[in-house]
């Protein structure tokens, strides 16, 4: 996707959001890192990131990450964003676009099951990623103290529909 589409809805004079770099960076990273943050906007909601092909490729998931074993939440794919994003945390101002307060709310390395190619796993619509996170916080009511580092999470695309679900993965 790009960064053309993100940096074409935001105004970098009047946000600190960051602007990135005009192009993404190269693939090459140490370790694959996700990020997400909270973000009351319009709706409170959580914005997924995981980092892939030079860029944070973004979900926004409405009603949190799920974190029981047969909760489905929808995730809506949308504008990738600059690496730096990773790392922001503060106030859009009211009438740009995603105005609200954004505040990291867990970050780490992810590792695709099986091994292979995210890009791919996302085009196909089949990711199951292991989040190896460093927030003991929860986005859910339950809290599973055995499973707060490591959290296999799956995105799936639902068949003749055009719609994206995290599960648990199991």
């Amino acid at each position: 996707m790009g960064l053309g589409e993100y940096e074409r809805k935001r105004d970098f004079k009047k946000t600190a959001e960051p602007a990135g770099a005009g192009k993404a960076r190269g693939r090459k990273a140490r370790a694959n890192r996700f990020v997400i943050q909270k973000h009351d906007a319009t709706r409170l909601h959580y914005d997924f990131r995981l980092e892939m092909d030079g860029v944070l490729k973004s979900w926004a998931v409405p009603k949190g990450l799920p974190w029981a074993q047969a909760e489905r939440h929808l995730a809506v794919e949308v504008e990738d964003h600059p690496i730096d994003y990773a790392d922001f945390e503060g106030i859009i101002p009211e009438g740009q676009y995603g105005g609200g307060t954004v505040m990291v709310w867990d970050r780490g390395t992810y590792e695709l099951t099986p091994p292979g190619d995210p890009v791919e796993a996302v085009r196909k619509g089949k990711l199951h990623v292991i989040l190896h996170g460093k927030s003991q916080r929860r986005m859910g009511p339950h809290s599973h103290p055995s499973r707060r580092r490591q959290k296999p999470m799956a995105l799936d695309e639902d068949s003749g529909r055009s719609q994206t679900h995290f599960k648990e993965a199991r």
